[in-house]
């Protein structure tokens, strides 16, 4: 009788934990924060529960102090034509925002964006600057599409202030890395990359140099391959597809349990391309793309549309539980959990 009882309480606390996962995905919902602002955000850096940066076309930023709920803009006098597709941001205070296009160069603000100093760029039209990440608030990495079949690598060990290019990966003939969301390389642990166009790979520094591993995401056109990566703490999850054919659900996310040896197609997809995937707690991530947003509780393995709203990137706050997504139009939105 005990075993009986036993196993049928058993069946009662499955069910009923089948009966309310729905209802807690359900009452996760993206708040959208209206701006008066007709540009194009792709980079966004949360420093924690209150202070967050933005940075988008036009060359204009933003800082928000109160948790995302309002921002102060500006447009950087002298690069009101730059392409601000990334920024890393370490107080209300410190920020280093990238430009993507011809020049591609960094620029540095101590004070809150009152001023802005430039240390690195270049104007040779060669160098399209894809993605930033730091690992510390002095060490960081920038990524750039290949020059004579390597991607471009740049290193800062003093906050941005001065940087040097070092070693890139090799690349094979028409891959690159997208400029989607600032998300295409990470810095902790081991230097990582994902990239696309002929091959949708995953590229790993070591102490021996590079290791690469293939993709099973779409892949072979320009337009096609891995976007973003993220890691948690047992899982690694890359998102993509293809931005010109947005609703295309096939091969957009994987995921990987051994950091990256191995690669598995996610058995539930997002609702289509993705542009940026976000690690926010235990085996949940968050991802987005002009498709709309999605989660998986499950690292990876399975998604379920949040919303249909297009964004181009999601970041949780690196000091914190805020999670911010922005996109095209000024688009901001935060995620309620």
């Amino acid at each position: 009788m005990r075993k009986n009882m036993k196993y049928l309480k058993a069946i009662i606390y499955t069910n009923l934990i089948l009966l309310l996962f729905p209802f807690s995905v359900i009452a996760q919902h993206i708040e959208l924060i209206k701006q008066n602002q007709v540009v194009s955000i792709r980079g966004l850096s949360v420093v924690d529960d209150k202070v967050a940066w933005i940075s988008s076309s036009k060359g204009h930023v933003a800082l928000s102090i109160d948790g995302g709920r309002s921002w102060d803009w500006q447009q950087i006098k002298g690069f009101e034509k730059s392409d601000f597709r990334d920024i890393e941001a370490f107080s209300d205070k410190e920020a280093v925002v990238m430009s993507s296009g011809t020049p591609a160069l960094t620029l540095k603000t101590t004070d809150g964006g009152h001023t802005w100093k430039v240390n690195y760029r270049k104007d040779d039209s060669a160098y399209f600057l894809d993605a930033m990440d730091f690992d510390t608030p002095k060490h960081g990495f920038i990524l750039g599409d290949p020059i004579n079949d390597k991607f471009i690598l740049i290193e800062t060990n003093d906050g941005g202030g001065n940087w040097k290019t070092i070693a890139g990966p090799p690349a094979i003939k028409s891959q690159a890395a997208f400029a989607a969301s600032g998300t295409c390389i990470i810095s902790k642990d081991l230097l990582t990359i994902v990239t696309g166009g002929s091959d949708a790979e995953f590229l790993i520094r070591n102490e021996t140099g590079w290791v690469k591993q293939l993709l099973p995401l779409l892949h072979g056109q320009s337009s096609q391959g891995a976007f973003s990566v993220a890691s948690g703490k047992k899982t690694w999850v890359v998102v993509g597809g293809d931005y010109q054919n947005k609703k295309k659900r096939d091969s957009t996310a994987c995921y990987s349990i051994d950091k990256g040896l191995t690669w598995h197609l996610a058995k539930g997809f997002p609702t289509g391309y993705q542009s940026c995937v976000e690690y926010i707690k235990a085996d949940t991530f968050l991802s987005t793309g002009t498709s709309g947003t999605n989660i998986s509780v499950d690292g990876g393995n399975n998604w379920t549309k949040l919303d249909d709203q297009s964004y181009n990137v999601c970041r949780k706050a690196k000091h914190g539980n805020l999670v911010i997504l922005a996109g095209d139009s000024g688009k901001i939105g935060l995620l309620k959990l």
